[in-house]
């Protein structure tokens, strides 16, 4: 066989091709890949881009900018700005203010003014656009070019009440008109006569000058005419000069005077994120109080007038928007109002521009959604979603990084402790986290942000369902799933929806739970859910064996919820054997009471701490706050009625005497081991609740929580349970001297005795020092619960310690009681069923809401 032509060669070696090619890739010159570093102004503006909210950044980037000289990064710094913060019209007028300064830019400086001046309520703006039109409208032929643009101006911010200087140079420029004719003079004076007309009935600043002026040119022309027309114009003049009064009033506080601005600039003003301090809250509540007062028609307008009033009310939203640029409920009002004139286009556009500008609100998305829902824009709809979900999965992203740093700053520094070696420390402290063996807990910031992570997710699936069915809710549900920020309550969510919504859904709804539970079993309110929703489908056996298999997975200082409802469940649909069964096992796992390990023990014995026998069995007898055993065998029925109702001013010096013996034997009956304290008695209204409530019992089988001294009363949400009674201690330093309080009102037959004979005055060294409280605290003790309601009986009143109550007491600002201040307003009555309707002004999260019940 004949041997190849080039046999010798190596085929491994690169071929002829790729050396070439290397050697190319060798002979091109090396740049140079060390970048210049970026300049302070080209730093700060891609810091700004990704930190937007930063007003003294945007400040320092203009500043640099305009000290440069550069036009071109004036045009990119100003266009940043104003599009992070529209429709400021300090930074428009600084920024057209650099077109102003060479003829030939001019033009570009007309391009900005049609940009800014339509959407601005802004005076010192339109201000600035007229002189711009008075500067290059010189000569007489372009006389009507300039009344034009007082025209634009007062029809567009003439009802402004800082338009006065714009309505007295309009005058003055009709004045300064020059005649050739009659006709010419009789068109002028015309002209002049209806400006005033317009401007002495707007609230304006000046308007009581403009007035006499106009009084002062109509005598001149005829005085016949000029009585006439005063009489009619009087009345709409008066009311507009009793507006303005008020309207300064509510403008004073909204618009501060600028801060003077260096090198004759005009100081920017920048709206920041809101805080919700309490000097942020009360400029909220006064903007709010002056958008109503505009629509309430203070000018008294009518009907023919409609027009006006809806400019003027337009006018003060565009500047609320300004100013309270990230405030959503300004948007969401802006918002009502444009749809409730019929603006309805306006108002959509108004509530893009709204979430623009925020885009994490919960508020103004959902209300784009219905919005977008009741179109039929289903897509839309979607997108919102979408979006909205992504802008929040970022902030949780950007808060699990903080708290995470936070964290490891904490471990590397651990903050020094006052109760260093002592070991009784975390058990003495009111205010300790809780101590278990699962694991650690997530902050409750992180918790609250991902709850109302899982509420948008609710809020996509019931549009779903609503919009398109069942499905798409499914499909939403899918996609939750996969997110790693989903909480238990979309789960919980998405099983209710299939047991309400589809066929067959208990079964769905039941693995839905069984799902969620892969994930959240170390979460006792889910597992609490899904427990309660067994038993509300009557799935006793599945129920049971959740109980039995997640009980033992809780700490006993976490388990008490489970142990709790089950109870509940036993009580009411059990059998006895059962119940007793499970009063033994609580028992064994509570030694000491259910609830004793939350609080300090008062006494070293702790038997004082044992739930009485008695407490239990009521608890099982019990049915909607109903307790007989309470109220008839043990007489708290009786001993609600033998207090009399308190003065306000009486304290427990003057009621001792009254109650102090039915005080003792009642709460000797289920402590016998404590020694009888003395307790503040009810208000009136909260002994009429307990008459109202019943019981202690709550839900459906009776057992109630708490210690049994309030049991009577039927539980409540938040309402705290009442304390073990205080040691001869703690009295002596809660209690003060007789001599430091006020005195109970005397009875009448010694006030009669005192008219008849009155006693000599006392030496001046033997006068009691009597202290005044205001009329609001003693409003505020008579509505607190009575001391014995702390005991640490329910996992939402633990017993607090002296010290931090002492040290909150020290650190408390009284007020003065000098000066008269309003009583404060009546409590409405309270009932056991539903609570009536809340129409008052929106609350924040967590407004009225009492808890949640399983």
């Amino acid at each position: 066989m004949a041997e190849p032509a080039d046999s010798s060669g190596d085929n491994t070696q690169p071929t002829e091709d790729i050396l070439n090619a290397l050697n190319a890739i060798k002979n091109v010159p090396q740049q140079d890949t060390d970048m210049p570093p970026p300049t302070e102004y080209e730093a700060l503006l891609a810091q700004l881009k990704q930190s937007p909210h930063d007003p003294n950044g945007w400040k320092r980037l203009v500043n640099m900018a305009e000290e440069s000289g550069d036009m071109d990064k004036v045009r990119a710094s100003f266009d940043a700005l104003l599009q992070q913060y529209p429709n400021t019209s300090s930074a428009q007028i600084r920024y057209i203010g650099h077109f102003l300064q060479d003829p030939s830019t001019f033009g570009e400086a007309e391009d900005l003014f049609k940009k800014f001046l339509v959407k601005s309520p802004e005076v010192d703006l339109w201000k600035f656009y007229l002189t711009y039109v008075r500067r290059v409208n010189t000569i007489p032929s372009t006389r009507d070019a300039v009344r034009k643009s007082y025209e634009f101006a007062v029809n567009h911010i003439g009802q402004d009440k800082d338009s006065g200087d714009i309505w007295r140079d309009y005058i003055q420029f009709l004045r300064s008109g020059e005649t050739t004719s009659t006709w010419e003079e009789q068109q002028k004076m015309d002209a002049l006569r209806k400006v005033y007309h317009r401007a002495v009935q707007i609230p304006l600043e000046g308007v009581e000058t403009l007035w006499q002026e106009l009084e002062s040119f109509e005598n001149n022309l005829n005085r016949i005419t000029a009585k006439k027309f005063m009489t009619d114009l009087s009345p709409a003049h008066m009311q507009a000069r009793t507006t303005f009064r008020q309207l300064t009033n509510h403008a004073g506080a909204l618009f501060p005077p600028p801060p003077p601005a260096p090198l004759n600039r005009p100081e920017l003003i920048i709206p920041t994120l809101p805080t919700f301090n309490a000097s942020e809250r009360t400029l909220i509540g006064k903007w709010k109080a002056y958008l109503k007062w505009e629509e309430s028609n203070p000018l008294e307008l009518e009907e023919k007038d409609k027009s006006v009033l809806v400019s003027r009310i337009q006018s003060v939203y565009r500047k609320a928007l300004i100013r309270m640029r990230y405030y959503p409920e300004f948007w969401f009002m802006a918002y009502t109002w444009l749809n409730s004139v019929g603006k309805h286009d306006e108002a959509l556009t108004i509530l893009k521009a709204g979430i623009e500008a925020n885009p994490a609100s919960y508020l103004l998305t959902f209300t784009y959604a219905e919005v977008l829902e009741v179109k039929q824009a289903f897509a839309e709809v979607h997108a919102q979603f979408d979006r909205f979900l992504g802008v929040l999965s970022a902030k949780l992203e950007e808060l699990e990084a903080r708290t995470k740093t936070e964290e490891s700053q904490n471990t590397n520094n651990p903050p020094l402790s006052a109760n260093v070696g002592d070991p009784n420390s975390q058990s003495q402290t009111s205010f300790s986290s809780q101590q278990s063996d699962e694991r650690p807990r997530k902050p409750s910031e992180f918790a609250e942000r991902q709850s109302e992570y899982g509420l948008a997710y609710n809020t996509y699936m019931r549009f779903g369902r609503r919009a398109e069915g069942i499905k798409s809710s499914r499909a939403i549900f899918g996609r939750a799933r996969k997110d790693k920020w989903t909480p238990w309550e979309v789960y919980e969510s998405a099983a209710l929806m299939e047991y309400h919504c589809s066929e067959g859904g208990a079964g769905v709804g039941s693995r839905i739970f069984e799902k969620g539970l892969e994930l959240f079993a170390d979460e006792v309110e889910y597992v609490l859910r899904y427990l309660g929703f067994l038993i509300s489908i009557n799935d006793k056996t599945n129920a049971r064996a959740l109980f039995e298999r997640v009980i033992g997975t809780f700490p006993p200082d976490r388990a008490r919820p489970l142990w709790e409802r089950w109870a509940r469940y036993e009580y009411q649909y059990g059998d006895l054997d059962a119940a007793l069964q499970l009063e033994k096992r609580i028992s064994e796992v509570y030694p000491h009471g259910m609830y004793c390990n939350l609080i300090p023990p008062v006494t070293s014995d702790s038997s004082c701490l044992l739930d009485p026998p008695i407490k239990r069995f009521a608890q099982r007898h019990t049915y909607l706050g109903t307790d007989a055993i309470a109220a008839q065998d043990l007489g708290f029925a009786l001993a609600r009625k033998a207090p009399q109702a308190l003065a306000r001013t009486e304290t427990n010096t003057s009621i001792l005497s009254n109650t102090g013996s039915i005080g003792a034997s009642a709460g000797s009956i289920f402590n016998n081991n404590h020694t009888t304290s003395h307790k503040r008695a009810a208000s009136p209204d909260y002994r009429k609740r307990e008459e109202r409530g019943g019981g202690g019992g709550g839900g459906g089988g009776g057992g109630g929580s708490g210690d049994y001294v309030q049991s009577h009363k039927r539980a409540r949400g938040m309402s705290p349970p009442p304390p073990p009674p205080r040691s001869e201690r703690e009295r002596d330093r809660w209690d003060p001297p007789p001599r430091r309080r006020h005195s109970p009102p005397p009875p009448n037959w010694e006030r009669e005795g005192r008219e008849r004979a009155p006693l000599p005055p006392p030496r001046e060294e033997e006068k009691p020092k009597v202290y005044n409280l205001p009329n609001v605290i003693s409003w505020f003790i008579g509505e607190l619960p009575t001391p014995t309601s702390f005991d640490g009986q329910s996992f939402y009143c633990p017993v607090f310690r002296t010290e931090d109550l002492m040290n909150l007491f020290r650190n408390a600002v009284i007020p003065s009681s000098g000066r008269t201040k309003t009583p404060p307003p009546p409590t409405p009555p309270r009932t056991g069923g539903r609570p009536p309707p809340d129409y008052g002004p929106y609350q924040g999260p967590g407004g009225g809401r009492t808890g949640r019940r399983y």
